[in-house]
């Protein structure tokens, strides 16, 4: 028998993994584990992602169960879920997509560990992203640090395999459908552990769906940026958890729009900076950044996270993710910016609430834009680029219909004054990053 793990990949269509144990090997095992490691650390209960996984994992186990087999899910902590596996059953290879986050790094090494020790393999392939690790290089080598030249090279690759971007090497899925019969048939089904035994209720939270319009992606890089319209595609979560696959969207998306092209090149430059350097996990990119003196005032932290600033293009950002689990790209950037600059607190803070609350929230992108947002990472926004709320509110939501929308008390008695002066506040940034990188 041969294990295929599902992963931060949940889709049986165009899998790289899955199709590899496919048509390379039978009986196909596929399998899927509430990581207790993971799940342990989530304070809310109500985390609408799980919700989500599990509503996924669901829906993958029917079509399983029509297709004749079968998904065995587990919740408990791998290593110990993977021992039980090797000594309940004959395995012969397992099968897997490879992921670059630290943890998943140092899972996924525990695990082969044990396998090794029973001389089972452990075959790893790229799937969530286009390219990894070393595919994209600079001539000498080295990673890049700079996104321009990054996608650049980027797409020189995409083309040295196709004529177009469209019908790249790169981007031609798995078509998986072709060997379902190498399932490993089940005529019983095995028990999904309900949610609640896991510690979670199950969330209503709308989710966006995975089915855009083209029309929506032909007018992206005209629409993008302004909340109050339904300009961007949502897909975050789908991407994360990986219920789309990244090569058919990177297809259509080369057809349709150049911008919303380069968002998907952003998710692979970033995942190779966290792979590449790991330390940007818990410090900056730019070791010098580590040097500033953050005030790191809880008050202020906190009317932050609930949208009580008294900066209204800020405080609607604030209020859309606490009550969606969204926020606009636009916002995003307007939110983090006036956390780390004007309040001047911690990027770390904010990438944590950010991590607590995003449905699509994803290591790799959401530190390298907390990063550049507080001018410390790649590529990043410089120091003194400070952005004005008014002035981002006047070119992005000049009606205020989306600040009316998620501070409905706007212009009343009800709303709170400006923790913060926006003049006094850059000074005092502009200060604290001369002194704490010796400028």
């Amino acid at each position: 028998m041969t294990i295929f793990w599902f992963r931060r990949d949940l889709r049986l269509s165009d899998n790289a993994a899955l199709y590899r144990a496919l048509t390379k090997e039978k009986e196909v095992q596929p399998i899927f584990i509430f990581d207790r490691d993971i799940l342990d650390k989530l304070e809310d209960k109500t985390d609408a992602r799980v919700s989500f996984i599990y509503d996924t994992i669901s829906q993958i186990k029917k079509d399983l169960n029509h297709l004749g087999s079968d998904l065995w899910v587990y919740y408990g902590n791998p290593v110990e879920v993977w021992n039980n596996l090797i000594k309940k059953h004959k395995i012969d290879a397992v099968y897997t997509n490879e992921d670059y986050e630290s943890y998943a790094i140092s899972r996924d090494n525990r695990v082969e560990a044990i396998l090794s020790d029973q001389n089972i393999p452990f075959k790893k392939y790229k799937d969530h992203v286009i390219f990894a690790k070393d595919e994209v290089t600079k001539s000498d080598g080295l990673p890049y640090t700079v996104f321009t030249p990054y996608k650049r090279r980027w797409l020189e690759k995409i083309l040295s395999r196709g004529k177009t971007i469209q019908d790249s090497y790169y981007l031609k899925g798995y078509p998986t459908e072709k060997y379902f019969d190498q399932l490993k048939g089940s005529k019983t089904h095995q028990h999904l552990i309900p949610l609640t035994e896991m510690g979670f209720e199950h969330t209503s939270l709308a989710i966006p769906t995975s089915a855009v319009s083209q029309g929506l992606i032909k007018g992206y890089a005209d629409h993008r940026n302004f909340p109050s319209m339904e300009g961007t595609s949502r897909l975050g979560i789908h991407f994360r958890f990986g219920t789309i696959s990244i090569r058919q969207k990177a297809a259509l998306a080369s057809t349709l729009s150049d911008t919303y092209l380069s968002e998907l090149v952003w998710r692979d430059f970033y995942s190779q900076i966290l792979y590449h350097f790991p330390h940007v996990e818990k410090n900056a990119f730019r070791p010098e950044y580590d040097g500033i003196a953050w005030r790191n005032d809880e008050k202020e932290y906190d009317a932050w996270c609930q949208g009580k600033t008294g900066y209204p293009i800020v405080d609607a950002g604030m209020r859309e993710l606490l009550h969606t689990g969204h926020m606009h790209n636009r916002v995003r950037m307007i939110v983090a910016s006036f956390l780390t600059k004007h309040l001047l607190i911690d990027w770390r803070w904010g990438e944590h609430w950010f991590a607590k609350k995003l449905l699509d929230f994803d290591l790799a992108s959401n530190n390298g834009g907390w990063q550049w947002a507080a001018g410390c990472g790649t590529d990043a926004a410089p120091y003194f680029r400070i952005f004005s709320p008014e002035a981002q509110t006047e070119k992005f939501d000049k009606h205020l219909i989306y600040i009316k929308k998620w501070v409905p008390e706007y212009g009343t008695a009800a709303y709170p004054k400006p923790i913060v002066d926006h003049k006094m506040a850059r000074e005092r940034c502009l200060a604290a990053y001369k002194s704490g990188l010796g400028k």
